[in-house]
């Protein structure tokens, strides 16, 4: 049977609600709501995953009782995922997808399931997508509750969208986005930037919520020392990993056992270009290829085993691993990207760079390995992370709490 198999009928004898069928009574006593959260992949590195499996842990915890419905796709990969899984308390159902264009632009149908549990409250994932129109509709039929939470799609400079793809958002906010966005219960932003691209769609300004995303306990535990350079995400053109390769040229020379180490999933003619550059320049031995790291505590080792972190992405609307790197207390360099600008303070709590300027970098980069800096440099990393406080889950699911009601 479906895990929401015991969803389709009343209990005979009881008389109670089918959506306590199959639970222990200790563990229905304790559920307040039942909380649905849609997003497009719930494996694979995405940063929208990671948002919505982190806070359907929170508030699974705290007695909800929550499912995680989206594709059956595999974020980075042309593989599927197993159509049922479950992460802690936290039940997930995939479903079939049909691609519309770019990664993760897709239609899967999940109304017929989503209406079986009926949800107190729906928590849809990513503006412009279609599954949030149909939350809308389908929180009508039962009256739940309905978020949006928007991800931050606004994208500067349209990096990484076809002529097509341009005209399709274009048409999207003109249209159907200023129709849609003032019916949702409530927009959780997740950067501050966002606010004015969603006034200018019609956003009522008292439906906006901000509720970044955030940080799990772990990552506020005492920090261990690391040394060399990290990089930590997905090893793609939009990464820009050529500029630190680059400027690691001249930094090598000085500090020949400096370890640079590019940890992720990656596309693989991206890699071989990088792998190539690698070889051109003579640095094998210096820059590492290391594949991605999953689970908490050891993503947390190989932060902690690092001294600098290097974000120098074309884009990044609200950066995961910066936060994290952060709050562990490194030195962090990021490109001029909204994300970063939102971020870090550039020389307070990190560095800014522009993110073709390898000159720049490499200088970012010398100053934080001069020992002759060790002062301000300990004075930034502590400033990085009383900076990471505000992003523990331990406040921010109060507040997402609070809509609730």
């Amino acid at each position: 049977m479906s895990f929401l198999g015991f969803h389709q009928a009343k209990g005979k004898q009881s008389g109670q609600d089918f959506s306590n069928q199959g639970f222990p009574k200790k563990i229905i006593k304790n559920f307040k709501m039942k909380i649905l959260e849609l997003c497009e992949f719930s494996e694979g590195v995405c940063g929208v995953w990671q948002r919505v499996k982190q806070e359907s842990l929170e508030l699974s915890r705290k007695g909800y009782e929550v499912y995680v419905f989206s594709s059956n796709a595999i974020k980075g990969s042309s593989n599927l995922a197993q159509r049922e899984d479950r992460i802690g308390k936290v039940r997930i159902m995939r479903f079939p997808f049909k691609k519309l264009g770019g990664e993760s632009f897709m239609a899967w149908n999940f109304e017929e399931q989503a209406l079986k549990f009926k949800p107190d409250i729906i928590i849809a994932h990513v503006y412009r997508h279609l599954h949030t129109k149909k939350a809308l509709e389908i929180a009508k039929k039962i009256k739940a509750k309905v978020f949006l939470v928007t991800h931050a799609p606004f994208i500067e400079k349209n990096f990484t969208r076809s002529f097509i793809a341009k005209l399709i958002v274009n048409f999207y906010d003109k249209f159907i986005g200023p129709k849609i966005i003032n019916k949702f219960d409530k927009v959780i932003i997740i950067t501050k930037w966002e606010i004015p691209y969603l006034l200018r769609l019609g956003a009522k300004k008292d439906k906006l919520v901000y509720i970044p995303n955030g940080l799990p306990e772990e990552f506020f535990q005492r920090a261990k020392r690391g040394q060399g350079i990290l990089f930590l995400g997905r090893i793609s053109p939009i990464k820009n990993l050529g500029a630190p390769i680059i400027s690691l040229k001249k930094i090598i020379q000085k500090y020949p056992d400096l370890k640079f180490k590019i940890v992720g999933p990656a596309e693989n003619h991206y890699k071989t270009k990088l792998e190539n550059l690698v070889r051109i320049i003579n640095l094998e031995k210096n820059i590492l290829f290391l594949p991605p790291v999953y689970e908490l505590k050891k993503k947390i080792k190989i932060i902690d085993d690092s001294a600098i972190f290097i974000l120098p992405s074309k884009r990044e609307a609200m950066p995961q691993a910066l936060i994290e790197a952060m709050a562990r207390g490194k030195i962090v360099l990021s490109s001029k990207t909204q994300g970063g600008k939102e971020l870090v303070q550039d020389g307070k709590n990190g560095f800014l760079f522009d993110y073709m300027n390898y000159k720049q970098l490499q200088e970012q980069i010398l100053f934080s390995l001069d020992k002759r800096n060790k002062n301000k440099i300990e004075k930034m990393k502590e400033r990085a992370r009383t900076s990471a406080e505000k992003f523990r889950y331990k406040s921010l699911i109060g507040k997402l709490e609070s809509l609730f009601k």
